[in-house]
């Protein structure tokens, strides 16, 4: 019982912060599509965040169709003011 609580809990969080992301940090058509397009296009990128200097980094392959998108969303995000 208790590991269905868990597991509906983190499928909620979940669809939560994609909705957030949508809210946030995407525009046009990304900002509107399915979570399907949103888990092929954003989440199965190759990507690599990498920390040094003090600074955060993506790395995406140049190849990679949505690479705009990707790292616009990043920055968006990362200019966001951090609650306090």
């Amino acid at each position: 019982m208790k590991i269905n609580q868990a597991w509906l809990a983190v499928t909620a969080l979940a669809c939560d912060l994609r909705a957030w992301l949508q809210l946030l940090a995407l525009d046009g058509e990304m900002a509107k599509a399915t979570p399907k397009t949103l888990r092929y296009r954003f989440l199965h990128v190759p990507a690599v965040i990498v920390r040094g200097q003090r600074k955060r980094r993506l790395k995406i392959p140049r190849t990679w169709p949505w690479a705009d998108e990707i790292t616009a969303a990043f920055h968006l995000l990362m200019t966001l003011p951090h609650l306090t």
